[in-house]
């Protein structure tokens, strides 16, 4: 059985200088905390009534003690400095860590994690984690790209990022392109309208008429978008859609229209169509 710690002994003046810490709002509340322990040390409660009244675990009621008899009250508000372990990241540890990332792999991974370059490296995990997240590093995230095979690349975005930035005089600059196909469903029941409480509702199965193809224009202007639905996915529709475009375009401008290379676009008739 443990012997109960011995009741710690304080002047009239400690103790005031001890309550009136505790009761002011200014006073941190670890400090709040530590003067409520030497104060019910003084009345002799045991070290494991105390942490169960302070919400302190049994360690630092005794650490509080001891610096409480070796400095008295001011002791109780003096601050550790913080660990070697716990200090700024370094610039050379910074650079180091950012090197060891960016231009090599761990053996027998593909990417390096938190963990596996704290180890590698001798330092904190979370170490690693500041300075990637200072650095906005993510390994673990990948992103696709791809690299087009076209022909005079660099010219054709070259002419197609000068039209966009400085297109000709009286003429209209749109970007065309195609979705399809889309399901065109209807819902086999109205929907039941909204009301207090109730969001709208609608029923759960539908019915098919088929697919649609959207083809759409959009004037980098002023934003508008220009789109019609066909049936189908063809040069004959494409065309159909062009036509409906000229006409929706003032007929004092010129069109530049910028579309990809699909083949529909590659056909006779369309071809044709977009000749000047």
């Amino acid at each position: 059985m443990s012997i109960p710690a011995a009741a710690i002994s304080i002047n009239a003046m400690q103790k005031q200088q001890l309550e009136s810490w505790a009761r002011a709002g200014t006073t941190p509340q670890r400090v709040a905390c530590k003067c409520k322990v030497i104060l019910l040390a003084s009345q002799g409660a045991s070290n494991t009534s105390i942490a169960q009244q302070t919400g302190l675990s049994r360690p630092t009621v005794l650490a509080t003690r001891a610096a409480f008899l070796r400095g008295g009250c001011e002791a109780l508000r003096q601050t550790h400095k913080r660990r070697e372990s716990r200090r700024a990241v370094t610039s050379q540890l910074q650079q180091l860590i950012l090197d060891t990332t960016l231009q090599t792999r761990p053996l027998g991974a593909g990417r390096w994690s938190v963990r596996t370059l704290a180890r590698h490296l001798g330092v904190s995990r979370m170490r690693v984690y500041r300075v990637w997240q200072r650095s906005g590093l993510q390994p673990q995230r990948v992103e696709r790209f791809r690299i087009s095979n076209q022909a005079q690349l660099e010219e054709t975005v070259r002419s197609v990022a000068g039209l966009y930035l400085d297109p000709p005089h009286r003429v209209l600059v749109l970007c065309a392109d195609e979705k399809g196909p889309i399901q065109a469903l209807d819902r086999t029941a109205l929907p039941l309208p909204q009301r207090p409480g109730l969001p709208e509702r609608q029923m759960h199965d539908y019915k098919r008429h088929g697919t649609s193809t959207l083809f759409a224009a959009f004037n980098i202007l002023n934003g508008k978008v220009m789109g019609h639905c066909q049936p189908n996915h063809g040069r004959r529709e494409l065309v159909n859609f062009l036509g409906q475009l000229e006409k929706e375009v003032p007929p004092e401008l010129d069109i530049h229209l910028i579309m990809d290379t699909c083949h529909t676009t590659k056909s006779g008739v369309v071809q044709r169509w977009l000749k000047p």
